[in-house]
């Protein structure tokens, strides 16, 4: 039999270079506050109600969540080079098409629309094919590095963002990056592809092997059985509130560290990006020692303390205010490779696009209701405290949830109808012909 070349370690590095694209998400606090400073000085640029500051972002996270389940699907049995491109020209056309308009409807469709389904499309193709080229034991630490690139892209981006803005003005800025990112995402897509059917990573012990061969199968959740299943619930309520929490900060920070920083603000955003991108990493590299639900637990609970601590944190203090949102961003992190580590540990390879995407829907609606309840918030009282004490209980309840999470076990596994039909046609053929025909033999 022909040996299968691992291709693994090019797919991982292709979809990290994918996400450095579209981690253009996490720089909307820098987009927001000249966004807010041209409604601010009333000069008919943008002419925006304050409250709505945020929706093009909420929007954004809502349709990046729903892509990944289309884009899980098409992942799974079509290929994941196709789900990236589709991506790539969604994400570009969204930026052209803000480049074009100042109104809110512009931005909510083009950022909040098309950029959100192509986010979601373009994501969705980066972590599949990579995990699947490589055994159990490296799951956490390859879907750490893939992800990473989502949450490290404000580093660069961040900076050149703020760079083009002040030459260039904000609308020609987002025609750049919608091009750029266009060209750049396709282009990689050419690397991403799944493992032949049959495939088994060079280095599986052969516990594992056995565990995947056909005569003893690897538990593969269909998305039905996966939604029957108590820990799938569990750790969507989980996924909603360190995400949504985070992502209160994320959207804001620049905003908060203008009044201590000025001009440097963005360079809050580009450490917040690195502790981003270095929490995937090592919950990735320290769930695979200690467990997914472990590594939850201390990062929830880490994070339900930043947060809280921001209450006592005055936006003048410029050293707090960095060390902070960098933790902030850390355990965030933690959370874009804990899940979709924990999604295949729990319910299998076969179906893990579309299984992930589902999950991935907390990560959206959290996304959708934290800002716009925050932003709500400020508008009304002028400050985020309420916002701020309301995610740390929130997060301290999740913590306490990951100590009930546990993977379902095939016992526990809830039969569909065809399940239930293969199973009665098997005990049957196996049945003498004597209890078909009663006491009359032929």
């Amino acid at each position: 039999m022909k040996a299968i070349k691992n291709r693994g370690w090019s797919v991982t590095l292709a979809g990290l270079g994918i996400n450095l694209a579209l981690g253009i998400l996490y720089t909307w606090s820098i987009f927001k506050q000249a966004i807010k400073e041209s409604v601010l000085a009333k000069n008919g640029v943008f002419d925006w109600d304050i409250a709505s500051l945020n929706d093009p972002f909420a929007v954004c996270c809502l349709m990046f969540t729903v892509a990944m389940i289309f884009a899980g699907r098409i992942q799974d049995k079509l290929s994941p080079r196709l789900t990236a491109i589709i991506g790539g020209i969604l994400t570009g056309a969204g930026l052209i098409v803000i480049s074009q308009s100042n109104t809110l409807f512009a931005w909510i469709a083009g950022f909040g629309v098309l950029t959100g389904l192509g986010l979601g499309f373009g994501y969705a193709s980066a972590t599949p094919p990579a995990i699947k080229w490589f055994p159990s034991s490296k799951t956490g630490m390859i879907a750490g590095i893939v992800v990473a690139g989502f949450g490290l892209a404000s580093v660069y981006i961040a900076p050149l963002a703020n760079f083009l803005i002040a030459n260039f003005g904000l609308s020609r800025s987002m025609l750049i990056f919608g091009v750029s990112f266009l060209g750049v995402v396709c282009v990689l897509s050419m690397f991403l592809v799944n493992p032949p059917e049959g495939y088994i990573p060079e280095d599986q012990t052969s516990a594992a092997k056995a565990a995947v061969t056909p005569s003893a199968p690897a538990v593969n959740f269909s998305p039905l059985e996966m939604l029957k299943s108590g820990s799938f619930y569990k750790l969507w309520f989980m996924y909603f509130i360190g995400a949504g929490a985070a992502l209160i900060i994320i959207g804001g920070v620049a905003g908060m560290a203008k009044k201590s920083m000025g001009d440097l603000a963005w360079i809050v955003v580009a450490l917040m990006a690195v502790g981003n991108a270095g929490g995937r990493i090592a919950a990735g590299v320290i769930s695979d020692k200690i467990g997914r639900t472990k590594t939850l637990l201390i990062m929830m609970s880490l994070q339900s303390a930043i947060i809280f601590s921001l209450l006592f944190i005055s936006e003048s203090e410029a050293v707090l205010m960095v060390a902070a949102a960098t933790m902030v961003g850390f355990n965030y992190g933690t959370n874009l490779s804990l899940f979709p580590s924990v999604t295949k540990d729990y319910f299998g390879l076969k179906n893990f696009g579309i299984n992930y995407g589902l999950l991935f829907s907390a990560w959206g609606i959290g996304g959708f209701i934290f800002p716009r309840i925050s932003q709500m918030i400020v508008a009304r009282t002028g400050t985020q405290e309420t916002a701020y004490l309301l995610c740390s209980i929130l997060l301290a309840a999740g913590a306490l949830l990951s100590l009930m999470t546990n993977a379902p076990g095939k016992s526990t596994r809830e039969k569909t109808v065809w399940d239930q039909f293969r199973e009665q046609l098997a005990i049957a053929r196996a049945q003498p012909v004597d209890v078909y025909l009663g006491s009359r033999h032929i």
